[in-house]
């Protein structure tokens, strides 16, 4: 994409996210409510908050986003599977999983794309991205996961969980739009603070990007945007 078209609307990009442990319901409120007040289209809440958070959005254009397998991936895929069927009942839209890290890194290639296939077919009509956690990948490794996320139908590579060593990188980016080629879009997340890192890692080619720091980013955007600047 070019600067401009994605410029014109960087709200609409951003996953704004609350999933720290400690975070209260009155942070998950807040943060829908700020939702709602600056035009973010998606927020990713605790699946404990799903029917809260919908509550808080209702009739709105937010959409409520749920992660699956969260933040180690290493769950059963029966597991994953209620969960996503559980999230879509109480109305979440959009849905995270974390990838089969183990299976993945010990060649179980139809294991990793079978767990990944197995939540998209149970909650059709909804939004899927499946988390990599590219830190912990090869390059290969990282490669491989994106082949095996397009076979299984997921609509988005999303880079991290923010909860391992390292997040969102522009290399890695790069490699993932690269790797799906134009059949999924991808999701940098992860350790992105602020809209210098938002704006190469937009270049780099994410379609979107899930960060719990969004209204810094949309100051430090806003501010660049003034006049005289």
């Amino acid at each position: 994409m070019g600067f401009v078209s994605w410029n014109d609307n960087l709200p609409g990009l951003l996953d704004h996210t609350v999933l720290r442990p400690e975070a209260t319901k009155s942070d998950v409120l807040r943060l829908c409510a700020e939702a709602k007040d600056h035009g973010f289209v998606v927020i990713f809440v605790p699946p404990c908050y799903v029917d809260e958070a919908v509550a808080a959005v209702a009739g709105t254009a937010v959409q409520v986003g749920i992660p699956i397998g969260f933040p180690l991936g290493g769950h059963s895929t029966h597991a994953k599977v209620t969960e996503a069927i559980e999230a879509v009942a109480h109305g979440a839209r959009v849905l995270d999983m974390v990838i089969n890290i183990s299976r993945l890194k010990s060649g179980d290639y139809d294991f990793v794309r079978q767990d990944m296939a197995a939540v998209v077919q149970s909650t059709p009509g909804v939004n899927h991205k499946v988390i990599l956690e590219t830190c912990l990948l090869t390059r290969e490794e990282k490669i491989t996961a994106c082949r095996l996320a397009v076979e299984a139908g997921m609509d988005y590579v999303k880079t991290s969980t923010g909860f391992n060593q390292a997040g969102a990188t522009v290399e890695d980016v790069r490699l993932m739009k690269e790797a799906v080629a134009g059949r999924a879009k991808v999701k940098a997340s992860g350790g992105i603070r602020n809209w210098k890192s938002t704006r190469a890692l937009l270049e780099a080619g994410a379609d979107r990007i899930g960060t719990s720091a969004s209204l810094n980013i949309l100051s430090e955007w806003r501010t660049e945007q003034a006049p005289g600047r």
